[in-house]
């Protein structure tokens, strides 16, 4: 897929059918996050692979009980972790695979099941084959854009 049309056209997917992501596949996901880019190639992140256990402290348990791919991207630098956690969302897209991130609402239990440590946040993951017919390619990059429900381009984008 053109990878415009791969942002583009993304969209979080919170529902999941009922099939295994391949592994080779995940390995794929996986990777995507371990080789973005970060401040000073610092690369101050860890990914842990989880299953149902945070269902109890995010904001969204249903993506968690019904993904086929949890990770918790744990980092001392959030935006470097957003940048591997946007990868991560895009190869899935790239697979057909669906996936939304979510918040812990229960820190002190979040970091007591995940083993944070001080000055650590995460960022949750779900992934999963869409459980509605999603078609990236049927509609251009701009299609997409213009369906999007986001701020007008001049409202979010000026110039010094």
């Amino acid at each position: 897929m053109d990878t415009y049309l791969a942002i583009a056209s993304r969209r979080e997917v919170r529902t999941y059918v009922d099939r295994p992501i391949a592994p080779e596949v995940e390995r794929r996901i996986l990777e995507a996050g371990r080789v973005a880019g970060s401040a000073g190639n610092k690369q101050q992140w860890r990914f842990l692979v989880v299953g149902n256990e945070l269902a109890e402290v995010v904001y969204v348990p249903e993506n968690v009980l019904h993904a086929k791919l949890v990770v918790a991207v744990i980092s001392t630098a959030p935006f470097d972790a957003g940048r591997a956690a946007q990868n991560m969302m895009l190869a899935a897209w790239n697979e057909g695979i669906g996936s939304c991130p979510n918040g812990v609402s229960d820190r002190e239990r979040g970091a007591e099941i995940l083993g944070l440590q001080d000055g650590e946040s995460v960022i949750v993951l779900t992934f999963g084959y869409p459980a509605r017919k999603t078609d990236p390619e049927s509609r251009s990059a701009e299609e997409w854009i213009e369906r999007a429900n986001r701020k007008p381009f001049d409202e979010v984008v000026t110039r010094l």
